[in-house]
């Protein structure tokens, strides 16, 4: 709620400073050239469930704010959040021929694409579905259009031995296990420096027993429940395989209150390579690799090898090491000895890089501009009778 209103708020300002008159441009005297913004269209929104008010209303906003008609088209599992956002934005006055609102499932989101009369797409979602989206506008006739996309990614923290232990437990829990692990920007892969990794694994598995599964609308809940049966099916998949071949250092004990439901028990492997992990695991599970401090170049290349950059963790009380980490990888938000996740409207834009999107990052400066299109206006002042600027010489 708190970054739907951020969203709104945030665009509205960018409209104001950037779209409500053109930039006046330098040039010879005789001659007003100007720069203006100006609305593509009719821009789809496609949304995640994950996030189903603020993103999918941070979509919109910026949209409308840069001039657009709009389609949005929440997530499949969340279509009531988007009905009733869409009736509260129509109630504020936004005009009801301006946005609409289509539900449904991926079929529905594959014509609205396929239509020539979408001037562009922004959509936050899997990768996979990304490059489906890509082909599509690249397939079709007509003009060739923006796709904004923020996808996934294979988020990894990387702690040495110079961490603080106590802050490294707190940031990993909640980087990892809040949401129950379904946020994009969550922790799946810790690497820890061997000569900390016991002490700190030590600490986690403490951590982690301390946890409370339940209904997220109690506050005593620390984790609540995977959003469907198929995401909880996935999780159950991936723990069969992880527990025939890495080891299983702490998982919670599954309370009698959730039996029933899509519940997974957070749990937290021990695998030897990222290579084990052939693609991103959406939920609670954390998985965490031993390195030597000489094999750090290692370490980078096998993150760059993923070919994902959303997130990244830093734990080094070492500001060069912490800075060339950073510098080495390319990742569209690193966070330095704190959590990974809750990035703030305007404070921490986010966005990912190669698999994990396209840019620009939503909650930035420079966001709103990829949903507009720019005019320059030249004149000859000289024409209409005289140089009137040599007056004020």
């Amino acid at each position: 709620m708190r970054e739907a209103v951020d969203f709104l708020r945030y665009y509205a300002m960018q409209a104001r400073q950037n779209f409500d008159q053109p930039l006046i441009l330098p040039g010879c005297t005789g001659e007003d050239n100007q720069l203006s913004l100006h609305g593509r269209g009719t821009f789809l929104c496609i949304s995640p469930w994950n996030f189903p008010l603020a993103i999918f209303v941070g979509q919109i906003a910026v949209a409308l704010a840069a001039g657009n008609a709009v389609i949005a088209k929440p997530a499949e599992q969340t279509p009531i959040i988007g009905a009733e956002a869409v009736k509260i934005l129509h109630k504020a006055g936004v005009p009801g021929d301006i946005l609409h609102l289509l539900p449904g499932g991926g079929d529905v989101g594959a014509k609205l694409v396929a239509d020539e009369r979408i001037s562009g797409v922004a959509f936050t979602g899997s990768t996979d579905t990304a490059r489906n989206i890509n082909r599509s506008l690249a397939g079709r006739g007509g003009a060739i259009v923006p796709l904004i996309a923020e996808t996934g990614g294979q988020n990894v923290m990387i702690v040495d031995s110079t961490a603080l232990p106590e802050q490294v437990v707190d940031d990993v829990i909640s980087s990892a296990f809040q949401s129950a692990g379904q946020r994009c920007s969550a922790l799946r892969v810790l690497y820890l420096q061997t000569e900390v990794a016991d002490r700190i694994i030590e600490m986690l598995t403490g951590a982690v027993a301390c946890l409370n599964m339940g209904d997220p609308m109690t506050l005593s809940t620390d984790v609540g429940p995977v959003i469907d049966e198929a995401a909880r099916q996935m999780l159950l998949d991936h723990g069969a395989r992880m527990d025939g071949e890495a080891v299983n250092l702490a998982e919670v004990a599954m309370p009698a209150s959730c039996m029933d439901g899509t519940f997974f028990a957070p749990r937290i492997y021990e695998i030897t390579s990222l290579d084990q992990l052939t693609r991103e695991v959406f939920g609670p599970i954390l998985h965490i690799i031993r390195y030597e401090a000489c094999d750090l170049d290692v370490v980078l290349a096998q993150i760059r090898a993923t070919g994902f950059g959303l997130t990244l963790g830093i734990h080094s009380r070492i500001e060069g090491a912490a800075q060339d980490i950073f510098q080495r990888l390319d990742v569209g938000n690193t966070y330095v000895n704190r959590n990974i996740v809750g990035a703030v409207v305007g404070v921490q834009p986010f966005g990912g890089q190669g698999l994990s999107g396209t840019g620009p990052k939503a909650g930035g400066p420079r966001y709103m501009f990829r949903f507009a299109t720019e005019k320059t206006l030249t004149i000859n002042t000289v024409a209409t009778g005289g140089n009137t600027d040599l007056f004020c010489l």
